[in-house]
């Protein structure tokens, strides 16, 4: 039998030794270090290296809080997604960026959101879920 990767051409690129199991907890991991209403927004405002003050990130998400935003980058700096840096000058200059490892989410993001752009229409699947089955081939036995 053909795995699903060696069928639809993928080659993966986690560890070959997960079970579906241990597979799915790590995605869970992963998405739950993402999850919160702002943290994708100030993910995709530090992509490219980019280096920004809080106030910049405050300017660029007009309708989050000062107490959310804070907090959602605490918690991306504790998952060592996103680096905060305090300049000692008075008054304290605090500046975010994605860590080395951060920064290596943006393909992952860019393939997700890739793949979120080509979900068929609900007109597609309704298409497809109309569309007979084949007929079978002469001489085989009804299904």
């Amino acid at each position: 039998m053909t795995r699903t990767h060696q069928k639809v051409g993928y080659e993966r690129q986690s560890n070959s030794d997960h079970t579906p199991q241990t597979a799915a907890q790590g995605i869970e991991s992963a998405l739950s270090m993402l999850d919160g209403r702002w943290k994708m927004l100030i993910l995709f405002h530090l992509f490219d290296g980019r280096v920004m003050r809080f106030s910049e990130l405050e300017r660029a998400i007009p309708d989050v809080s000062q107490k959310m935003l804070t907090q959602q980058l605490r918690q991306l700096e504790n998952d060592r997604i996103v680096a905060r840096v305090v300049h000692p000058e008075v008054p304290p200059r605090v500046e975010y960026r994605l860590t080395d490892w951060g920064q290596s989410l943006c393909p992952a993001l860019d393939a997700l959101l890739a793949w979120s752009e080509r979900k068929p229409a609900a007109a597609d699947r309704q298409a497809l879920l109309a569309t007979p089955a084949p007929d079978p081939p002469a001489g085989s036995p009804p299904p």
